[in-house]
């Protein structure tokens, strides 16, 4: 073999090792809101608000004139221990928060149970004030989610359960906070898992089609679980990846005795 064809044999080889890592990839495949000029954004999502489920813990806050008259209607502060001496009289106080149990209640001082459960949070203020005028004039009453949480798996730079404190995030807030997909998720074909009333759906989401703005999976709810799947390429990838450095030491060896065996 002279030397044109050694360098022929080379380059093949080459070429074959190239196409072995890399796949040509579609624009189609990458980029986000590709039709979004055609998308109706008439639609009002600013009125979004998520519904209240069960596990969740609630911050509610009563608040009058007079500070007095409201204490009734708030859960007292609760002295924790500390860990490293438990014989200890006092502790750190912090808030106490309501659980919602499997049956969508709430034990609310004074007013006894309260069905919360599937609620949204305007809905659930305004059943406390209707509620709590009986007692105190013009009440002031403020509620927060406190365990308010996603999680994030599969093709994204930062994998993890994030949580969130304005109760309100979109997919797309959910994956920045995750440093975005890896170059090798499917952006066609995002898994939502969520839970309402005990039941859980499984969703798709394509968040290379604009549209998805108007799906009811533009905006998260609490617990959701995000799941982004690997392309074609990384899946390919992870097959022939503990083979690589075996793979090119025997081609390395090859090459180079067919340099030495046909000069």
């Amino acid at each position: 073999m002279n030397l044109n064809s050694s360098n022929f044999l080379n380059k093949s080889i080459l070429f074959m090792l190239l196409s072995l890592f890399f796949s040509c990839a579609s624009k189609k495949d990458i980029v986000y809101y590709q039709n979004i000029d055609g998308i109706n954004a008439s639609q009002n999502i600013a009125s979004y608000e998520v519904k209240i489920q069960p596990d969740d813990l609630l911050m509610i806050i009563v608040s009058a004139e007079d500070p007095e008259i409201a204490m009734p209607f708030n859960l007292s502060s609760a002295a924790v221990p500390n860990p490293s001496n438990l014989q200890a009289a006092s502790g750190q106080q912090v808030m106490q928060f309501y659980l919602v149990d499997r049956n969508g209640n709430i034990e609310f001082p004074v007013l006894g149970k309260l069905q919360v459960g599937g609620m949204t949070r305007t809905e659930v203020l305004q059943s406390l004030k209707e509620k709590i005028t009986i007692y105190i004039k013009n009440p002031i009453i403020n509620m927060r989610i406190m365990n308010f949480k996603i999680s994030l798996q599969g093709e994204v730079n930062m994998p993890g359960i994030y949580s969130v404190e304005s109760e309100r995030i979109t997919l797309i807030e959910a994956l920045s906070k995750a440093r975005d997909l890896t170059i090798y998720g499917r952006r066609n074909n995002i898994l939502v898992i969520r839970e309402i009333n005990g039941v859980k759906s499984y969703n798709r989401v394509d968040i290379t089609k604009a549209d998805f703005i108007n799906s009811p999976f533009y905006y998260l709810t609490q617990n959701d679980i995000v799941y982004v799947e690997p392309n074609n390429t990384r899946v390919n990838a992870s097959a022939v990846g503990p083979n690589t450095s075996v793979i090119i030491s025997a081609i390395s060896i090859l090459i180079s005795l067919s340099v030495l065996l046909f000069k």
